[in-house]
């Protein structure tokens, strides 16, 4: 039943993330909803459609676990220092300076480098199908990216090396409050010292 609920979660999240990668569509549903309802249903789909994915894998995780295959500890080790990296790419694509220049595009970055690693360490079916799903849209939405002809967006200004060091505090403080208090107590799995 989670299995099932997890995944109805990543059609519904991921779905609504596909769909701003689709412009015509997207602008289409804009034009007949209007900007402010198109963002507010946006909202919503991703609000429920991630609710889905946590409730739904923690029952799975709870009820029906499925083992797939066994990785060796030295994977999780890798997982963890990859997990780092992955932070700071998510942060630099908010605090914008050479690291967002450098690799264009550090969110999906980051998120696929995320996926990959927890690929790494998990080889149960439900977070073969999590962190695939995620690793699949996010290679999906890079492509996708260098096909659209608009920005969708207007420019964000880009700083120097300064946001860059912000960004790597910022994610070195994130990866940090990730490992030791989010994981442990909201995925129930420690991950230093496990």
């Amino acid at each position: 039943m989670g299995l099932l609920v997890m995944i109805a979660g990543l059609v519904v999240f991921l779905g609504a993330h596909t769909l701003t990668t689709q412009r015509d569509l997207r602008g289409r549903c804009i034009a007949a909803t209007g900007e402010g309802t198109y963002k507010i249903l946006y909202s919503l789909a991703s609000a429920v459609g991630l609710a889905l994915i946590v409730w739904g894998f923690a029952r799975y995780r709870a009820t029906g676990w499925i083992d797939v295959w066994y990785p060796p500890v030295a994977m999780k080790h890798i997982a963890v220092a990859l997990m780092l990296p992955a932070v700071i790419m998510v942060v630099a694509s908010y605090i914008r300076g050479r690291i967002y220049t450098t690799l264009k595009h550090p969110m999906l970055s980051g998120i696929k480098l995320w996926a990959a690693a927890h690929l790494l360490a998990n080889g149960d079916l439900g977070s073969i199908i999590l962190f695939g799903s995620f690793l699949g849209w996010a290679v999906f939405d890079r492509i996708s990216l260098k096909r659209r002809s608009d920005s969708g967006g207007p420019p964000i200004p880009v700083g120097g090396t300064t946001n860059d060091l912000i960004a790597i505090a910022v994610g070195v403080v994130a990866y940090l409050a990730l490992a030791f208090a989010f994981h442990p107590a909201v995925i129930g799995v420690p991950v230093i010292g496990a």
